[in-house]
């Protein structure tokens, strides 16, 4: 995978949004983590030094530095990161309940509208992390059964080698329009990436259809997955896209620039993550989760906002919460009405087609319980 992006956490994306200010703070019953990160180390390795996490992502390898990090902090301790789109996982992870069968302890993804729902059935476990306490309180369940683990967002990306006037950078929706982005726009499609589909649905709203049909006429080049408009603005096979993230402060050795707009909308939330009743590994799982928190991991290992009170985003950048254009509460809010969502993913795919080709995760099956070779 390109360095540019993903090195540590990655991209998996999941978020579901509780209503509430972005400062103020949750609590309930159970009460945060009360032993130390050696502890829950130590708890880790007792019950055998394993943990297993299903990621939303893009590629086999997308989460490689997060396995990295977590093992070299924590050694004896095997992070298995299994990573593919969100909406194979949400569906592995119910056949996995239903046919007892349970292979993660973890479940990370983008398909936010999954969390309150598998609350309800009863199938999460609740765990209020090192650091639950400083987490925003719309980034967490009050009853701790799903914690916000870092800020995503989707936005411009472009390749500063190709473009290295900042005043042609295109940073609002209608300047992929400008005749000389044709042929040269990657876009992740958006009937496959709900974050990528909310882009769209915010923009609409704003413009109007008229803007899909012109943006069609842009021929942009369509790759499954997230990761690919990454990979393909930095190498230079493309120039622009929207639908990707990107460091906040530029990658040391890379061309590629995230750039936020200055009026039109863009997708920003916080991903979650949850333990699964039933985890063969619940220490484990403890231990990963207050690791993800951690302050260290939230400033060094994260290349965006963090879901902390108490962390600043870097220099140039407000709190996520200052974007009238970026509300993190917005996406999750989009997912929770379904009809909704999948009637405009049918109408965008009369505009732009559908998405083709194979999933760039690969083939996973019903049980993964290692990231396929890569």
């Amino acid at each position: 995978m390109n360095v540019t992006r993903r090195t540590a956490l990655g991209l998996a994306a999941s978020a579901s949004l509780l209503a509430g200010s972005g400062n103020a703070l949750a609590g309930s019953a159970i009460s945060q983590e009360h032993r130390s990160m050696e502890h829950l180390y130590k708890a880790a390795l007792a019950e055998g030094g394993r943990v297993i996490v299903y990621a939303g992502g893009d590629t086999p390898g997308q989460q490689d530095g997060t396995k990295k990090a977590f093992e070299q902090k924590f050694p004896g301790v095997t992070l298995d990161v299994i990573v593919d789109y969100s909406k194979f996982h949400e569906a592995r992870i119910d056949n996995q309940i239903a046919t007892k069968t349970l292979v993660p302890d973890i479940v990370q993804i983008q398909t936010l509208q999954n969390f309150p729902r598998w609350k309800k059935e009863g199938v999460l476990q609740p765990y209020k992390p090192i650091g639950w306490d400083n987490v925003y309180r719309a980034f967490k369940d009050g009853d701790g059964a799903y914690t916000g683990v870092f800020v995503d967002a989707f936005s411009n990306l472009v390749n500063s080698k190709l473009l290295p006037d900042q005043a042609t950078w295109p940073r609002e929706a209608k300047d992929y329009l400008r005749p000389e982005f044709k042929g040269k726009i990657v876009l992740t499609h958006p009937t496959d990436d709900d974050a990528v589909l909310f882009w769209f649905k915010q923009v609409i709203d704003k413009y109007g259809w008229d803007y899909v049909a012109e943006l069609a006429k842009q021929e942009p080049i369509f790759v499954r997955g997230t990761q690919a408009p990454t990979d393909m603005v930095e190498g230079g096979q493309a120039t622009v896209t929207f639908s990707t993230d990107g460091g906040l402060v530029p990658f040391p050795g890379t061309v590629s620039r995230f750039v936020l707009p200055k009026e039109d909308p863009f997708v920003a939330w916080p991903q979650q993550a949850a333990i699964l009743k039933g985890a063969k590994h619940p220490e484990a799982a403890k231990l990963y989760l207050s690791w993800l928190l951690d302050k260290e991991t939230q400033t060094n290992v994260w290349y965006m906002w963090s879901v902390r009170t108490d962390i600043a985003p870097p220099d140039g950048y407000k709190p996520i919460w200052e974007y009238k254009n970026g509300d993190p509460t917005a996406f999750g809010k989009f997912l929770a009405d379904r009809g909704a969502v999948e009637s405009f993913r049918s109408l965008i795919g009369l505009y732009l087609g559908e998405a083709k080709g194979e999933p760039s995760p690969g083939h996973l099956g019903l049980h993964p319980d290692k990231a396929l070779p890569h």
